[in-house]
């Protein structure tokens, strides 16, 4: 039985998320060998040839003086201070805590769009936005036990994140996404290059981190393949919300891999959030007018 195209839409955006979480595990057990320095490197060499040659393959390579304007440089900021904020506090928090914060970042571009891009956003969406940051606020927890300033290194990474999401919609239209990653992967490495001896220098790459690296590149390309594909098939109305598996991934792997337990106000804030943002979701649906800001925006990623 063929499955009709909203179906589809919303396998794929589950797949991708699956990815995007998968990656971010193994990220996470390569630091407990080497920092996170020596990952964006060593990450950052694999995936760059991977993009590199599927954008030569399809055509999507473009001159390097595109590199230089002004909104593909904002981009390029945006993702490399969003990939070393997040895997720094990858590091040190359970990984279910730190997707949940970041499920907020539909939130902000909805946000940033209002601001910034002048695009129509009604009070209810703005008591959405509001509301979700107060859940992100209950699993941060500022000022109280069980406090860990890395979750707030999560939150710079969701402003990083949004500031990229933003700059890519002024991209222009002629650009291609694969051109952008081209740009984008290897600064996010040379960046490592920079951090690593900063951070304890180079450790020994075994055979088992090698093949780690190359599979977690794997999984970045097979997830930003898969969001593309979602993007593509059906409703994104109904397709967006599943973006919000990659906090199921994240709570079951969390618990599997590193023996990690939400506790009740990760569980309560994340429920918070995914509230708010599915809310922000029918909002958008409601008026077809306005451009679906926050449904077309990846939950992640940094690459």
């Amino acid at each position: 039985m063929p499955l009709s195209a909203n179906v589809r839409g919303a396998l794929f955006m589950s797949l991708a998320m699956a990815g995007f979480l998968f990656n971010d595990t193994i990220v996470k057990v390569l630091s407990s060998d080497m920092n996170v320095g020596q990952v964006m490197i060593l990450r950052g060499m694999v995936a760059t040839t991977l993009i590199t040659a599927l954008a030569w393959h399809r055509g999507a390579l473009r001159p390097l003086a595109t590199i230089m304007e002004p909104m593909i440089v904002l981009r390029v900021i945006g993702e490399v201070g969003g990939t070393v904020t997040f895997l720094i506090a990858l590091t040190h928090i359970p990984i279910a805590n730190a997707s949940a914060i970041l499920q907020a970042l539909p939130l902000a571009v909805t946000m940033g769009a209002a601001l910034f891009l002048a695009e129509p956003v009604g009070w209810r969406r703005w008591t959405a936005i509001a509301v979700g940051f107060l859940g992100v606020m209950i699993i941060v927890r500022p000022g109280v036990a069980g406090f860990s300033a890395y979750s707030l290194l999560v939150l710079a990474t969701v402003g990083f994140a949004a500031l990229r999401d933003l700059a890519t919609r002024m991209v222009r239209a002629d650009v291609p996404s694969l051109f952008l990653s081209v740009v984008t992967s290897p600064i996010v490495a040379l960046t490592g290059l920079v951090m690593a001896p900063l951070m304890g220098g180079f450790s020994p790459v075994e055979a088992k981190h090698a093949g780690l690296i190359l599979f977690g590149a794997i999984l970045l390309l097979f997830g930003y393949q898969f969001i593309i594909m979602a993007m593509r098939e059906g409703d994104i109305s109904f397709i967006a919300p599943f973006r919000y598996t990659n906090l199921l991934w994240a709570m079951l792997v969390g618990y599997l891999v590193f023996g990690d337990i939400p506790d009740r106000y990760m569980i309560v804030g994340a429920a918070i959030i995914v509230g708010s943002g599915l809310y922000t979701l029918y909002r958008e649906r409601r008026k077809p007018e306005a451009e679906p800001v926050a449904a077309e925006t990846p939950a992640r990623h940094a690459p």
